[in-house]
């Protein structure tokens, strides 16, 4: 097979990552010959992303050609990884992704460990962090955190009622990975009926109650909301990078955070969700913030 434009890409070996209580984890681990790496750098997807979107493949690429080693991990039921847990995926499942993290940064061979999340992947990031008081790992040195969904409640309402884009892009995509579900465990999950639906908030309201231990959607969603003073106990320093023009997530959920010593929030004018193209095409100017903050350990 010929090489392709991304030198991460061509080197990575695929592994399947322990998250505790038989959870597999689908991921993708890209080192520097020699053990000559600065760091290892885990990069964590948005909802119905994967290793290989497009933004993580950017990212990836960026901090690798400049000398970091990089873990893709796939949060459950993203990427081919359908079939490796019975259970469905849900936003609260930061159990196994705390204890797939701690795996990854295993595999940094006593350097520097970097976590850098993305949307519903920025989220995870930041409860990672906010885990680091009772189960500290102890080489993980910053915590990033790109247009993190604070309020999921509030996110999917504006999805659902402003955003016919979003809706359809994300229902299209959810629909999709619930088929695969649905054909890897076809005696578990019996959900013709969902594929009818029409709106974001009426597949959660069918789902949660019936695929988790969840009993409502007020219930899922407050597991893993992040506003006020969530992050009064932060023992490692996290940056948050976010934009007034985000369509899915308000900007006001940020400004309501309690300051912290430990906690850098970036709060941009312009950058969509998960965008800040700095010049469009050709780089994103999230990359080059973060590599100036490593570039100070």
């Amino acid at each position: 097979m010929a090489p392709s434009k991304n030198s991460m890409v061509d080197c990575a070996q695929k592994m399947i990552i322990d998250g505790g209580d038989d959870v597999r984890l689908l991921g993708y681990h890209s080192r520097h010959p020699d053990n000559s790496g600065k760091g290892l750098m885990m990069l964590l997807h948005g909802w119905e992303g994967s290793s290989d979107s497009v933004y993580i493949l950017r990212a990836g690429k960026y901090f690798f050609d400049n000398g970091y080693d990089i873990f893709r991990l796939n949060l459950r039921d993203h990427g081919d990884s359908h079939h490796l847990n019975e259970g469905l995926f849900h936003g609260g499942l930061i159990e196994e992704t705390m204890t797939a993290t701690q795996n990854i940064a295993d595999l940094s061979r006593g350097k520097p460990f970097y976590v850098v999340g993305f949307s519903l992947g920025g989220n995870f990031a930041l409860r990672i962090a906010l885990k680091q008081k009772e189960a500290e790992t102890e080489n993980l040195i910053h915590i990033f955190s790109i247009s993190p969904v604070m309020d999921p409640h509030k996110t999917t309402v504006v999805i659902d009622r402003n955003n016919p884009f979003y809706r359809n892009y994300f229902l299209k995509k959810w629909m999709r990975s619930l088929r695969k579900k649905q054909d890897a465990f076809p005696d578990t999950y019996k959900i013709d009926e969902v594929f009818k639906m029409k709106t974001v908030m009426e597949v959660t309201d069918y789902i949660i109650p019936g695929y988790s231990h969840f009993k409502n959607h007020e219930e899922y969603f407050g597991t893993y909301t992040l506003l006020g003073n969530t992050f009064d106990k932060l023992s490692k320093p996290v940056t948050i990078i976010t934009s007034e023009d985000d369509p899915v997530i308000p900007v006001n959920d940020f400004y309501g955070l309690q300051d912290h010593d430990n906690l850098n929030l970036l709060v941009q004018r312009y950058g969509g969700h998960c965008g800040f193209l700095d010049p469009f095409p050709f780089g994103c100017w999230y990359e080059r913030k973060i590599d100036s903050i490593l570039k100070n350990y």
